[in-house]
């Protein structure tokens, strides 16, 4: 039974035992409860599958909406879950979300997902399967494949979808849409994205000697798809972020953040091709730490789009977009057009719009907007072009919320900010840069004469078939397009 056909059900009972009492009277719902009483019966029942961390305070904020329970919970890790397990006392605890998904499908609507990256797929898809409305933090899965999969199971499956990048939802990314729509900045060209992660050990060695596994962890339900491989101190609960079995590094953290206004404001599809350069580490004269394992320190990232993105060059003119990506604290050069004391981005990471006739910026999450040069911002003023959502960023959760139990087909749902359509390839062009990184150390099977070590994948561009997700010119990348599953688990697709 679908979400919607459940709840008429509920409705039509509690309406029809009303009327069946006599007919002496029937009291309004709103004044048994109250004013803006929601009755149970009437909200969206959540079950979160991380409950700890960014899984805690994303079920906080679904309940904050005050249209939404969570009526059950579930983490591999019992010190992740405690202030979650406290807040919501009437919520059945699993460890294994299979179980849970298994046994209590019937009893809820809904799917949070908030757990490392590699587990994002196998869990959203299952859930999805079932006909259950997701909402899966950034980004929505390890690898393109994935990510290409989901987008198209949350249109078979006809389910919510939201991603966890809450600042698609503010104001910030809205007022530079208006701006580019009244042509302030004319066409544009050249797209700079940065940010200061990681701020977790990267382009480490992996330790050689296991560690002890805490009695309240189940490691091998967090494995999960992952290889097996021992667990050791410090991977739990922040630094997977820094491992390729279970991270997608910097550009997973902070791209679908960072990179969204840029999606936003021109419609961005799948890129055609990307290229890279690395931070090298070196642990002695000329002696390179090589770390296969773990994503660099920095990197610096040119994806190319073709497409007709500019809406100012007329309708049928193809145009290209460079966006560069560069995490470690690299930047951009500072626009001319930004006075010397004045703040770039937020800082350490932000966004920069080059067009044909002037420049835009913004920080993480498109806050604080501006034109360059920044006087300009006071003294502009254009229509708004697009609907502003309620609470901004904040109400990013509520939203979601909202359009799942409008259902579907609603206007809510195709106006949520990052659902599927929009999410599934903006991460493919994310994890287009992780490709391009993976790819950058590729070895060849032959040395050079002199007996030098030979990388095929770097100093060239990589040119990609996004329907086809297929590196052209350099067929060893498209390892990176498909993980290979741990036995046992499986997408099931």
């Amino acid at each position: 039974m679908s979400k919607n056909k459940s709840n008429n059900s509920r409705r039509d009972f509690i309406r029809n035992s009303a009327l069946a009492m006599g007919g002496f009277y029937i009291v309004p719902r709103h004044v048994l409860g109250g004013k803006g009483f929601i009755a149970p019966s009437d909200k969206l029942q959540v079950a979160g599958i991380g409950s700890g961390g960014k899984g805690e305070s994303d079920l906080f904020n679904f309940y904050n909406s005050g249209k939404a329970d969570i009526a059950f919970l579930c983490d591999v890790d019992d010190r992740q879950a405690v202030k979650s397990r406290q807040r919501y006392p009437k919520a059945k605890y699993y460890k294994d979300y299979r179980e849970m998904l298994d046994k209590e499908h019937k009893y809820f609507d809904a799917c949070s997902v908030s757990t490392p990256d590699h587990m994002h797929a196998v869990q959203a898809m299952a859930a999805m399967q079932l006909g259950k409305h997701v909402y899966v933090q950034k980004p929505i899965a390890h690898d393109i494949y994935e990510a290409r999969m989901m987008t198209e199971a949350a249109r078979k499956h006809n389910v919510v979808t939201q991603m966890g990048n809450q600042g698609a939802s503010g104001d910030g990314v809205r007022k530079l849409q208006d701006w580019y729509n009244e042509g302030l900045i004319g066409d544009v060209h050249t797209i700079y994205c940065y940010t200061d992660r990681p701020v977790w050990p990267q382009g480490a060695i992996r330790p050689a000697a296991p560690s002890s596994i805490p009695a309240e962890l189940d490691f091998d339900l967090w494995l999960g798809t992952a290889p097996k491989k021992d667990y050791f101190d410090g991977i739990l609960p922040f630094n997977w972020r820094g491992w390729w079995d279970y991270g997608t590094g910097a550009l997973g953290d902070m791209a679908c953040h960072i990179m969204a206004p840029g999606f936003a404001v021109l419609g961005l599809g799948y890129p055609v091709a990307a290229e890279c350069s690395i931070a090298t580490r070196y642990t002695a004269p000329w002696q390179k730490l090589d770390a296969p394992d773990s994503p660099p320190m920095g990197s610096h990232i040119i994806l190319t789009f073709k497409g007709q993105f500019n809406k100012h060059k007329g309708k049928n003119k193809e145009t290209e977009i460079k966006l560069h990506w560069m995490d470690g604290g690299i930047q951009p050069e500072r626009p001319s057009e930004l006075g010397p004391n004045e703040q770039m981005g937020d800082g350490g990471n932000g966004i920069i719009f080059e067009g044909t006739k002037g420049k835009m910026m913004a920080g993480t999450y498109g806050v604080n907007p501006q034109l360059l040069p920044t006087s300009l911002t006071k003294t502009t003023t254009v229509p708004s072009t697009v609907a502003l959502v309620k609470d901004g960023a904040e109400g990013h959760y509520a939203a979601w919320v909202e359009a799942c139990i409008a259902g579907p087909g609603s206007d809510l749902a195709k106006n949520l900010s990052s659902n599927f359509d929009i999410a599934g390839p903006l991460t493919e062009s994310v994890l287009m840069g992780n490709l391009a990184i993976r790819s950058y150390d590729i070895k060849a099977q032959e040395k050079t004469a002199k007996g030098k070590i030979i990388y095929p994948g770097r100093n060239v561009q990589l040119l990609w078939d996004g329907p086809n997700m297929k590196i052209t010119n350099f067929d060893e990348a498209n390892q990176f397009v498909k993980r290979t599953y741990r036995e046992g688990w499986s997408l099931g697709v």
